[in-house]
């Protein structure tokens, strides 16, 4: 972890930045609004987005920190991380282990039960298997199973006649779990303190649009809730964030269905690299609890680490 005291010179740091993702929008939009706050702190920031040639673009810039603003996989997945261990370049957000596992859905999942966490039902099956017929009752949602975002997600719907038609740019193998009916909750843990509990109000699905488009979803923060949800959700997220391996900043999503009280609460997943744009939930909550969006920037440089 970097020490950064005032009267010495900030390190300089390299903004890693869209990459060839599926998320790879999000990233350029996270990694423009990280690189104008780290400037409006005092930082020398050098924004890169990351391709083939980002080895040899770190071996020219030489930053003191990589601020990792990928989204999806390669920059989430630990390829990006590994990449970093092995320049010896301090990075932010987790390390190589925990990226990977987090991003693979199935295994994370693995993780929460083993920590007596509250999932649902998931297998992952074969893309034709999908399209060809129901692989559980509807109603169920379709998604790949390291992707973020709400990349590629389906809903299948109780009523539906037939199986989904994916599109071909979905991976040959899919995750398929049960719908969990429900507000959508959500939780951001950073340096091992939960912030609070954000509730995303949306008119429909919370997909990709509404995640980033302005008006896309309404957010209260702190969310209205019970006390023992609201400090469930608190609880369960750390307990993700630990039993993942995260370090720095990390966001865990939460159905909950009302009617069953606190039974009701389910752990959706855990994002390593947590959106950082004007409508992302993250930077939301840190001002919520009195932190700035510079603030939150300038913390994780601070945080960077190239030993995990």
């Amino acid at each position: 972890m970097l020490a950064v005291s005032s009267g010495r010179t900030l390190p300089t740091v390299a903004v890693l930045m869209g990459g060839p993702s599926a998320e790879r929008e999000v990233s350029l939009s996270t990694g423009r609004e990280c690189a104008a706050a780290l400037r409006g702190e005092g930082f020398q920031v050098t924004e890169v987005d990351a391709g083939p040639d980002l080895p040899a673009r770190l071996a020219e810039i030489r930053p003191d920190v990589a601020f990792n603003a990928l989204h999806g996989r390669w920059g989430e997945d630990g390829c990006v991380q590994g990449l970093l261990e092995w320049l010896r370049v301090p990075y932010t957000h987790s390390g190589v282990l925990a990226s990977a596992l987090a991003l693979d859905k199935q295994r994370s999942k693995d993780m929460y039960r083993a920590h007596d966490l509250p999932v649902v039902d998931s297998v992952l099956a074969a893309k034709a298997d999908v399209m060809a017929g129901h692989v559980m009752a509807p109603p169920y949602v379709v998604k790949p199973n390291n992707e973020g975002s709400s990349v590629g997600v389906y809903l299948v719907h109780e009523a539906a006649n037939g199986p989904p038609k994916l599109a071909g740019t979905m991976p040959d193998e899919v995750m398929v779990e049960t719908f969990v009916p429900g507000r959508e909750l959500t939780t951001t843990v950073m340096d091992d303190r939960p912030l609070t509990v954000t509730d995303i109000l949306t008119d429909g699905w919370y997909d990709y649009d509404a995640k980033y488009k302005p008006g896309g979803s309404r957010h209260v923060v702190p969310a209205d809730l019970p006390a023992s949800v609201f400090d469930a959700c608190m609880q369960m997220a750390l307990t993700a964030h630990i039993a993942l391996g995260c370090r720095g900043i990390s966001r865990t999503d939460f159905r909950w269905d009302e009617t069953r009280g606190l039974d009701g609460l389910i752990l959706l997943e855990t994002n390593t690299q947590p959106g950082m744009t004007p409508t992302s939930l993250t930077p939301e909550q840190g001002q919520a609890v009195g932190m700035s969006f510079g603030q939150m920037c300038r913390w994780l440089v601070e945080d960077a680490s190239c030993d995990r």
